[in-house]
């Protein structure tokens, strides 16, 4: 969902874009998805960052139209995709097959399985962002690996709705996680300016 130089999306809460206040509650992502045609090509850093690793079981927190769910099961992995809009997840079921689509605000829903790989890539839930990230993380298995791509801090986006990658990594306890890859980079995004990101990989051990 691009909005002007940044791509977001947003589960549920409140942010501001363009000096517009809006409730980004699901009747809002409702309306908004009706509205839209198209989806947005997979995140790029998925494939970097899951490129050494064996399908299993992936959930994919936040899926909207599917982009990121889709290209993972074409991989081999067993995909289980959650997004708070029945509209994006219509168009994401729509545009390939192999994915288990669920309808869900993950500020409360809790899976029935924890997966070998968790990813969320740019939602915006309502809560905390990095107390969304701990929630996430929660849900990946022994073993698994947890892939966060998120907005990064200070550039244009709300302080409740961004992260750094020391704030996420602080969150991952030594004991528990690994680290793989903790980074803060930019790139651009389909002719829509430039998105700074963070990305942060960890392995639950």
């Amino acid at each position: 969902m691009p909005f002007g130089n940044r791509l977001c999306r947003i589960v549920a809460g409140v942010g501001t874009i363009a000096g517009m206040t809006h409730e980004f509650d699901k009747a809002y992502w409702e309306q908004h998805w009706r509205g839209r045609e198209g989806g947005s090509p997979p995140n790029p850093y998925l494939a970097r960052e899951t490129a050494g690793l064996t399908p299993g079981t992936a959930l994919d927190a936040g899926c909207g139209t599917g982009a990121e769910a889709i290209w993972l099961a074409e991989r081999g992995w067993e995909v289980t995709a959650a997004d708070i809009s029945s509209a994006a997840l219509a168009r994401a079921a729509a545009r390939g097959s192999g994915v288990r689509w669920i309808e869900a605000d993950l500020t409360a829903w809790e899976p029935d399985t924890r997966f070998d790989l968790v990813t969320t890539h740019y939602a915006h839930p309502a809560m905390p962002q990095l107390d969304f990230y701990s929630r996430i993380a929660g849900w990946v298995a022994p073993g698994g690996t947890l892939l966060i791509v998120g907005h990064l801090h200070g550039h244009d986006q709300p302080d409740e709705a961004s992260a750094t990658a020391a704030a996420i990594t602080a969150r991952l306890s030594e004991e528990d996680w690994k680290v793989e890859t903790a980074e803060e980079s930019e790139r651009s995004f389909h002719g829509h300016g430039v998105l700074h990101d963070v990305v942060v990989r960890a392995t639950r051990r």
